[in-house]
């Protein structure tokens, strides 16, 4: 994340902390203020997205985005419980050894 993103992000709580309106003049005047100079384009960018949608919903919805799906299983048809899943467990085989230099009848030092 930028300086200038990150700037105007902490702009756009502190007006809404304080239950102010947030505009792209008032995020401009709090990095003016903070001595933090961002582009042009962020504080409007932010205004605009804070228009539409609520701070409170973006601060309590930061971790909820789609994770993965979690399988549950459900009871049988006479009520007893599911029988538990079988874990398969690979058997390693044994690696074969690694033959010497000695056994291919040359050194590399001869």
């Amino acid at each position: 994340m930028s300086t200038s993103e990150l700037a105007v992000t902490y702009a756009a709580l502190i007006l809404h902390d304080d239950g102010i309106p947030i505009t792209a003049e008032k995020i401009a005047t709090l990095c003016k203020a903070a001595n933090v100079q961002v582009e042009s384009y962020w504080p409007g960018l932010f205004a605009k997205l804070l228009e539409k949608r609520s701070v409170d919903d973006l601060i309590t919805n930061v971790g909820s985005g789609g994770g993965g799906a979690v399988a549950v299983s459900a009871p049988s048809a006479g009520g007893a419980a599911a029988p538990a899943a079988v874990e398969k467990v690979e058997e390693k085989k044994p690696e074969p050894e690694e033959e010497s230099d000695d056994d291919m009848g040359f050194d590399l030092f001869d």
